[in-house]
């Protein structure tokens, strides 16, 4: 299957010495927060590598010069609940960062995914918006959160994740042909319930030791 032409791989040697060690079944829920945490932050010059910047006066201690600045801002969207920890890493590198969230659950009628939950800033046309989610299976919540958020407004929207399924992101890339998504790991595919292989498990277990 070739990926969406708005596809990113974060291709880097650091993120792939991280993911082996999260993909380890032996790694525990602190280290493996602490690990999620790095593997956001490695990820976020990539996921933000165009968003627009804007020319402003910069007063050094010797003369004025030109620098730049973020000509948006911006909004980070975890879903709840494994995004929580993603987005810590984020965090780190954009503090200045607004947050919503976002809670979505499975009917047990229509197996689709519903929003339960969305607290976002006003004026969402007016930020960047990265929707953060650490798996990307069935792509599901994906397509669910994207599509709630720009209901609510948002218009520019990327989409990141630890690791992503080749069903999922044909989901994702069929529902929102023009969204980028961005990923440290493209895997296999997806067994009968839905997992991710090789994957990492249950992302959300194994951050917050429910397990």
């Amino acid at each position: 299957m070739k990926p969406p032409v708005n596809f990113h791989l974060v291709e880097h040697p650091l993120v792939a010495a991280e993911m082996t060690r999260l993909r380890e079944a032996d790694c525990p829920s602190a280290e493996f927060r602490q690990r999620v945490r790095r593997v956001a932050s490695l990820m976020v010059p990539a996921v933000t590598a165009d968003l627009a910047t804007e020319t402003v006066a910069c007063q050094t201690p010797l003369e004025i010069t030109s620098g730049k600045r973020l000509a948006r801002g911006v909004i980070l969207v975890p879903v709840l609940r494994a995004g929580l920890a993603f987005l810590d890493g984020f965090l780190d590198l954009i503090p200045h960062a607004s947050v919503a969230h976002i809670g979505l659950a499975r009917n047990e009628q229509t197996l689709l995914p519903e929003s339960y939950y969305l607290k976002h800033p006003q004026r969402l046309a007016e930020h960047d918006v990265i929707v953060l989610d650490p798996m990307l299976a069935t792509g599901g919540s994906a397509v669910e959160a994207v599509r709630r958020l720009r209901e609510a407004g948002a218009v520019s929207l990327r989409f990141a994740c630890l690791v992503a399924a080749p069903e999922g992101l044909a989901h994702l890339a069929g529902a929102f042909p023009q969204l980028p998504v961005f990923t440290a790991a493209l895997d296999r595919c997806l067994d009968e319930r839905g997992y991710i292989l090789p994957g990492l498990g249950d992302a959300g277990d194994r951050m917050f030791g429910t397990v």
